[in-house]
C-alpha cells in the first residue's frame, strides 16, 4: 500500500484443497473487497483484498504518530509564515533604522567636524583680537604711569583760575605794566602746560559751529597756524578755479562781524580747495598743472615753485566732489603735507611729506584707498583721515598712520549741516577743522586721544 492513500494491500495464498474462509464484519462498511483473484502454476488460488481503511489505520499506531507528526509540522509552517511575515516586517524597519543611524552617523561626524572648525575660526578670531589690542598695551602703561601728570595738569590749572580770580578782584591795585607781566606769566604757565600734551589719535568730531555764510558753493578758509599769537588773521579763498584774489581780514571777530578785508592778486589763479596759509605764505596748486607754488605776503611775490611729480591734475585724480580737487595741500603738527594720487600707484592716494621752503618731497607713502573714492581728508599728527563722502550721512573710516606705513578702518560720526563739502582742514594751533560747507564757513572741535610727555 502506499503511505499517502492509507490504504494497505493484502494477499492470502491459500494452498490447494483447502476451504476459504470468509469472515463477515458486521458493519458493512468495514467489510473486506476482493479487489482480484488468480491460480498460481501449483493451482492454489490467489485472492487480492483490500482491507478496511477505518478498520484497519484507526488501529496503528504508527499512523497515528504520523497524523500526529504531520499535525505539527502544519502548526509549526503556520508558526513560520507567521514569524516570516513578522521577520519581513522587522526586516524592514531594521533597514530604516540602519539608515536613519547611518545618517545620524555622518550627521554627528559633520557637527564634530564643524565643531573642530568653528572651535579653529574662533580661535584665529581671538588671536586676531588681541593683535589688535597688543598695540594697547603700552599705551595702557604710559597712561598708568601718567596718571600722577594728569592731577598735576589738573591741579596747576586750578591754580591758574584761583590766580585768575584773584585778578580780576585786584584789577585796580596794580598799574598796567604789573598787570601785563602777570599775564605774560600766566601764559608762559599754561603754554607749559599744553606742551606736555603730545599728538594724539582722532576719536571724536564736535557739532559744526556756524562762523559765516559767504561766498559760492566752493571754496576754501584758514588762519596760519604758525602766526604769532597777536595775529589772529583769516585768509579767504573763494572758488576752486580761474581765481586769483585772496582776502585778508584782521581777525576772527572781523570775519564773522565785517566785509572789511584786504584783497591779495596771486600771480596765478588755484586750482581745487587745497591751499593752506603756513608760516606767512600761502601754498597752493597752479591751475591746470602739477606745479606747487610759495608766495610770500609780505613781498607779494612767488618765492618757490616746483613740480609735483609724477601727481594727476585738472580733474584727473580729484576727490569724489570734483572741483579740481586733485593736489591737496595741509599742515598738521609735523609739518606741510601733500596729498594726491599718482598713475604709478592706480589712482590710489599717496601722502608726501614736503619741505616748506624748497617745496621737495622729503618723504612719500603710498595708500591703497583710490582718491576718486575719498570725499575729503586732512591730516592730524602724521595721519591722514579720510571720509566717505561730503554729503550728510557721512563719517571718518579711513586712516593711513605714516609713522608705522599702516592703515585702519575707523567709525567716527562727521555732520555736514549744510550738505556738501568741498573743504576740510585741520589747524594743530587751534586743534578744530576749518570746513567749507556749501557756502557757509563752519568749524569743529576734535577729540583727540593724547598721551602726555614727563620733563623727567
Amino acid at each position: 500500500m502506499h503511505p499517502a492513500s492509507n490504504l494497505w494491500s493484502l494477499v492470502l495464498l491459500i494452498l490447494m484443497g483447502s476451504e476459504l474462509t470468509q469472515v463477515l464484519p458486521t458493519n458493512p462498511e468495514e467489510s473486506w473487497q476482493v479487489y482480484s483473484s488468480a491460480q498460481d502454476n501449483k493451482g492454489r488460488c490467489i485472492c487480492t483484498v483490500v482491507a478496511p481503511q477505518q478498520t484497519m489505520c484507526s488501529r496503528d499506531a504508527r499512523t497515528k504518530q504520523l497524523r500526529q507528526l504531520l499535525e505539527k509540522v502544519q502548526n509549526m509552517t503556520q508558526s513560520i509564515q507567521v514569524l516570516d511575515q513578522r521577520t519581513q516586517r522587522d526586516l524592514q524597519y531594521v533597514e530604516k533604522m540602519e539608515i536613519q543611524l547611518r545618517g545620524l552617523e555622518i550627521k554627528f561626524r559633520q557637527v564634530e567636524e564643524n565643531h573642530k572648525q568653528n572651535i579653529a575660526k574662533q580661535y584665529k578670531a581671538f588671536k586676531a583680537k588681541m593683535e589688535e589690542l597688543r598695540p594697547l598695551i603700552p599705551v595702557l602703561e604710559e597712561y598708568k604711569a601718567d596718571a600722577k601728570l594728569v592731577m598735576q595738569f589738573k591741579e596747576e590749572v586750578q591754580n591758574l583760575t584761583s590766580v585768575l580770580n584773584e585778578l580780576q578782584e585786584e584789577m585796580g591795585a596794580y598799574d598796567y605794566e604789573e598787570l601785563q607781566s602777570r599775564v605774560s606769566d600766566l601764559e608762559w604757565r599754561l603754554r607749559a602746560c599744553m606742551q606736555k600734551l603730545a599728538c594724539g589719535k582722532l576719536t571724536g568730531i564736535s557739532d559744526p559751529v556756524t562762523i559765516k555764510t559767504s561766498g559760492s558753493r566752493f571754496g576754501s578758509w584758514m588762519t596760519d597756524p604758525l602766526a604769532p599769537e597777536e595775529d589772529t588773521r583769516v585768509w579767504y579763498m573763494d572758488g576752486y578755479h580761474n581765481n586769483r584774489f585772496v582776502r585778508e581780514y584782521k581777525s576772527m571777530l572781523d570775519f564773522m562781524t565785517s566785509d572789511n578785508f584786504t584783497s591779495h592778486r596771486l600771480p596765478h589763479p588755484w586750482s581745487g580747495t587745497g591751499q593752506v596759509v603756513y608760516n606767512g605764505s600761502i601754498y597752493f596748486n597752479k591751475f591746470q598743472s602739477h606745479i606747487i607754488i610759495k608766495f610770500d605776503f609780505k613781498t607779494s611775490s612767488i618765492s618757490k615753485s616746483r613740480p609735483l611729480d609724477h601727481a594727476g591734475y585738472n580733474n584727473m585724480y580729484h576727490y569724489a566732489w570734483g572741483g579740481h580737487s586733485d593736489i591737496d595741500l595741509m599742515v598738521d603738527e609735523g609739518g606741510l603735507w601733500a596729498v594726491y594720487a599718482t598713475n604709478h600707484n592706480a589712482g590710489n592716494i599717496v601722502v608726501s611729506k614736503l619741505n616748506p621752503n624748497t617745496l621737495q618731497v622729503i618723504k612719500s607713502w603710498s595708500t591703497n584707498h583710490p582718491k576718486r573714492s575719498a570725499g575729503e581728508a586732512f591730516m592730524i599728527c602724521g595721519t591722514l583721515y579720510v571720509t566717505n563722502g561730503y554729503t550728510g550721512g557721512t563719517k571718518i573710516y579711513y586712516a593711513f598712520h605714516t609713522n608705522s606705513s599702516t592703515y585702519e578702518y575707523i567709525d567716527i560720526p562727521f555732520q555736514t549741516t549744510y550738505s556738501h563739502i568741498s573743504m576740510l582742514d585741520y589747524n594743530p594751533k587751534d586743534r578744530a577743522l576749518y570746513s567749507w560747507n556749501n557756502g557757509h564757513q563752519v568749524l569743529y572741535n576734535v577729540t583727540l586721544f593724547h598721551v602726555i610727555r614727563s620733563d623727567e
